[in-house]
């Protein structure tokens, strides 16, 4: 682990992320994982081109990125990996990709803001200026999130994403697949039906590296500044933008024209 000052607190124990694993369940999960697999490798043969890799997966390293990670790397699917590093991530989910990297024998493409748009962001509105109001938060996720998903998806055909129908208002009609009018692409959301409980069972079943503030009751994790724990009970997003309108609480990632 690194030297830095982490979020980890010593005490807590989330018991979301070590479910019960009756047999109802590890059926459930066996069944959707090789429906995913089966989903992912038609939409290789379709829309993989000349060798090539057109197919991407946006991976932001939460649980259900893991999931997919996990079944993209042992099956060996002609995927390409890449994640987003906004430059104020949590020091666990560096460590994460670390853990991916070496436990996959595997490099991910990174991608970064534009230096320039930052300073200038960060000289003209302050370094915390996103909780100032909607407007400057989703200027902050723009730069951060939005312009480097576009460099990342340029001339592919298809992405694919972890998210799941039950996460967050916003969610809630989540096809496995739709097109992306904003991108221009095919769009897949392979664990649309997955529950929160099957997420993790997969990841105890296959043992997959996971970030270790789940187990500090953070269920979604972003941008440290953005993201905090949540209570038991709480909505899996509540600990995203605390502070707004759940009706509002996405980065422009996923937001449909």
């Amino acid at each position: 682990m690194s030297n830095q000052v982490s979020m980890l607190k010593s005490t807590a124990n989330n018991p979301a992320t070590k479910p019960e694993l009756t047999d109802s369940l590890i059926a459930s999960v066996n069944e959707k994982s090789a429906a995913v697999l089966a989903l992912l490798q038609n939409a290789s043969i379709e829309l993989n081109s000349a060798g090539l890799k057109s197919i991407t997966f946006a991976n932001s390293f939460g649980a259900e990125d893991m999931v997919l990670t996990d079944i993209i790397l042992k099956h060996q699917l002609a995927i390409e990996i890449f994640s987003l590093d906004t430059g104020r991530l949590p020091v666990e989910t560096y460590d994460l990709i670390a853990e991916t990297e070496k436990h996959y024998n595997t490099k991910l493409n990174v991608y970064f803001p534009k230096a320039e748009t930052v300073e200038f962001y960060v000289k003209t509105n302050g370094i915390n200026a996103f909780y100032e109001s909607i407007e400057l938060r989703k200027s902050c996720c723009h730069m951060r999130k939005v312009e480097p998903l576009q460099r990342a998806l340029n001339g592919k055909s298809a992405w694919i994403t972890g998210m799941r129908a039950a996460q967050a208002t916003t969610r809630t009609s989540l096809p496995v697949r739709e097109f992306d009018e904003s991108n221009k692409l095919e769009k897949f959301n392979p664990l649309s039906d997955w529950t929160e409980q099957e997420v993790w069972a997969y990841i105890n079943l296959h043992q997959v590296p996971y970030n270790a503030l789940h187990d500090q009751f953070y269920p979604s994790i972003g941008c440290a500044p953005c993201t905090r724990a949540i209570a038991m009970g709480e909505d899996v997003r509540a600990g995203r933008w605390w502070w707004e309108d759940p009706m509002n609480k996405e980065c422009g990632l996923h937001v449909k024209k």
